[in-house]
């Protein structure tokens, strides 16, 4: 019997979805990556680009590009210009034999991931719409980024279960992130010898065994794990699946699929009769050259699974059922905001009119008009019916609509020193009165705790209640005041926030005066130095900020730092959560109507 390989962990295991994704697209269909943007999700993303080398190409799947754009339909500039239909094969005909990298597939909508989920199955793109039928080869690898938190749904199911591979990077520390084992050049030989790999019908029926009895009754399962098993092979340098391809299928396929502790086999209703005796005795299990049986190689599947699955698979199974009821009833944020333009108008702007942009025919028709006397010269002797209007794609007009954005509310909280315990009971009231005010405006809020020497990010920008209260008990206060690391922080927050199209507002509760410099160093000159200049990029970076001085007695570190942030200073000495709630609700009020 073949030895199995000991368990990899979570990064070894990373690197090798990659190698494996690179070496065959067309087998793996692709991956879903639970964690939030990091130095170790880049990390993986730039081993991927490596190892696909010359041979695939790793394309962005705009978070904010239309269903025409990616599915393909009517060129409208094109069709005006030539004056019959002419079509736009769209993004994923043009990513075939490519691997496409979708962000924030969380906020994707659920008919668009179906219609790409169905491309991945059928590995051809059918689309009707405006008087056209596509039909184009659309064999591509799909990379979905989940970025959705503990309390939000997942990317669709229809988006995920064509994918083999499903791992989470969030648990991966930075430091952990040894040299991995695969080069693009070690993958040249084993793309070669890919199509000669035979699976054997022991391991497609183990794996099959092992996936009913882990509760997965998704047939496209069973084929993707043997697909991967097959791939595995070739990677490894074998011609033919064993048993160590199986395990690897069962680790990276069949394991995060998983919706119930393996059971053990129901025994059948009537014995077997014992064999009688043979001359020949089976001496198998004393050669461990001979490779298991059928039986053999299930139970073996089952208690590796065994060893991997976590104890409380059953509870995260509730809980994902759970959300995805909650989402399902409530529906998905910003589902239908690109499709349903609101608000009131704002002008026009050039632009290229796809599913969801409103065609401003008037301001077009002007765009055009100078130049008809010129394009009818130049059509002269083309056989172009000079009365008709040419349109161009410069002359195309977009009509633009201003409307408030929602808003992350970021609290920088002073943890540190006597009264740590007052500035925090201060920051949970005010947190709970304006999550109160979220199911209507849809704002978040944040908190970003900082004591000792570094700031922690308490609470990620969040609607739910209870997780700010879970978040909020029992953080502990004293120390020294690291402000510049908490100030760093909150910018960081603040950014990632605007990319997803947020207005984030910075509410700091200090006094100003930091003892903790940016290198993790006691002394105030430094730390103040340091706070002032971070301070100083956040206002040149554009973000509101409004500053509550909690002292007793006004500071002047805390007017210094106000003026660095070009931050509405408040002087607060006995703030309560009413007020600190009707300050930020009236700094959020002014950041919309700004905009």
């Amino acid at each position: 019997m073949e030895d199995s390989d000991p368990i990899p962990n979570q990064w070894d295991d990373a690197c090798l979805v990659a190698a494996l994704l690179s070496l065959s697209p067309r087998h793996c269909k692709g991956v879903a990556i639970r964690g939030r943007h990091g130095p170790v999700r880049d990390a993986w993303l730039h081993l991927l680009d490596d190892l696909c080398g010359k041979s695939t190409k790793l394309r962005r799947l705009p978070a904010h590009a239309s269903e025409q754009r990616i599915l393909g339909g009517l060129d409208l500039a094109a069709t005006l210009k030539a004056g019959f239909p002419v079509a736009d094969r769209g993004i994923l005909a043009d990513a075939n034999g490519d691997l496409l990298v979708a962000t924030m597939a969380e906020r994707m909508n659920a008919r668009l991931a179906a219609q790409i989920g169905q491309a991945l199955d059928n590995g051809k793109l059918i689309a009707e719409r405006e008087g056209l039928r596509l039909k184009s080869s659309a064999r591509f690898g799909l990379v979905v980024l989940d970025e959705s938190l503990d309390d939000e749904p997942p990317p669709s199911d229809a988006l995920l279960e064509p994918l083999a591979f499903r791992i989470g990077l969030e648990d991966i520390p930075p430091n952990a992130l040894d040299n991995p084992n695969y080069t693009a050049d070690c993958l040249v030989a084993a793309r070669e010898r890919l199509p000669r790999v035979f699976t054997t019908d022991q391991v497609i029926e183990a794996l099959c065994a092992a996936s009913l009895r882990l509760g997965i009754s998704s047939v496209r399962a069973c084929t993707l794990a043997a697909n991967v098993a097959t791939v595995h092979a070739a990677l490894k340098g074998r011609t033919e699946t064993s048993q160590q391809d199986a395990e690897a299928a069962l680790r990276l396929v069949l394991v995060p699929r998983a919706t119930q502790w393996p059971q053990d086999e129901v025994p059948e209703e009537q014995e077997p009769e014992p064999p009688e005796p043979s001359e020949a005795p089976d001496n198998r299990g004393e050669n461990s050259d001979d490779p298991p049986d059928l039986q053999e190689l299930t139970d073996i599947l089952v208690e590796a699974a065994k060893a991997i699955l976590p104890r409380d698979l059953l509870t995260k199974v509730a809980m994902q059922k759970s959300i995805r009821a909650r989402a399902a009833a409530a529906g998905r944020s910003g589902v239908g905001r690109s499709k349903a333009p609101r608000g009131r108008r704002a002008g026009t702007r050039p632009g290229q009119l796809t599913s969801g942009q409103r065609l401003n025919i008037v301001e077009t028709l002007r765009a055009a008009a100078p130049w008809q006397t010129v394009r009818r010269r130049m059509n002269e002797g083309q056989g172009a019916n000079g009365q008709r209007i040419e349109i161009r794609p410069d002359d195309i007009r977009i009509q633009k609509f201003h409307h408030p954005t929602e808003s992350t509310i970021i609290f920088l909280v002073d943890a540190s020193g006597s009264a740590a315990a007052q500035r925090l009971g201060e920051a949970k009231g005010a947190a709970e009165l304006l999550l109160a005010d979220c199911y209507v405006r849809r704002d978040q809020v944040a908190l970003i705790a900082f004591r000792g020497k570094s700031a922690e990010l308490v609470l990620p920008p969040t609607k739910s209640l209870v997780r700010a209260k879970r978040a909020l008990t029992g953080l502990a206060g004293g120390g020294g005041t690291p402000l510049a690391d908490a100030l760093h922080m909150g910018g960081s927050l603040a950014q990632d926030q605007r990319k997803r199209g947020r207005s984030p507002i910075l509410v700091l509760l200090t006094d100003g005066q930091a003892n903790i410099a940016k290198d993790g160093t006691q002394g105030r000159a430094q730390a103040s130095a340091d706070a002032l200049s971070i301070a100083r990029a956040l206002r040149a970076q554009g973000i509101q900020s409004l500053l509550l001085d909690i002292s007793p007695r006004p500071r002047a570190a805390a007017a210094e730092l106000a003026t660095a942030l070009d931050a509405h200073l408040e002087l607060l000495p006995y703030a309560d959560a009413q007020s600190v709630s009707n300050l930020v609700r009236r700094e959020a009020a002014s950041a919309n109507s700004g905009l």
